[in-house]
């Protein structure tokens, strides 16, 4: 189960649960795996991410949760785009990056609640 009040969410995939964290060096790999010029950029581009997209951001938080993981095993996880996408979405709502009040203003600006 993840701790909210460090910033983490979770992931259940085939059976297993994973632990995303948004740290400083997830949004560095963030931004470069994603070639992004700043990290104002992360907004725009995963709200018309393709599955790629997410599993390059899915497999940083991982890394920053403590799994040892790449993107290609991100894609081969046993889960649905949705799943991942509402996982990606709680790493980053729990870090704080996500606005409250009913209006987007983190990463998922624009993004659809699920795909």
């Amino acid at each position: 189960m993840p701790n909210r009040a460090r910033g983490e969410a979770e992931l259940v995939a085939g059976g297993t649960s994973y632990r995303l964290l948004l740290t400083l060096g997830a949004l560095a790999e963030i931004e470069n795996g994603l070639e992004l010029a700043s990290l104002g950029d992360i907004s725009k581009r995963l709200a018309q991410a393709r599955s790629g997209d997410f599993a390059i951001v899915a497999a940083a938080l991982l890394r920053g949760g403590g799994h040892a993981m790449t993107a290609d095993d991100v894609l081969a996880l046993s889960c649905d785009l949705g799943a991942l996408v509402a996982a990606v979405k709680d790493a980053f709502e729990a870090a704080g990056l996500e606005g409250g009040g009913g209006e987007a203003s983190g990463p998922f600006a624009g993004a659809a609640s699920s795909p």
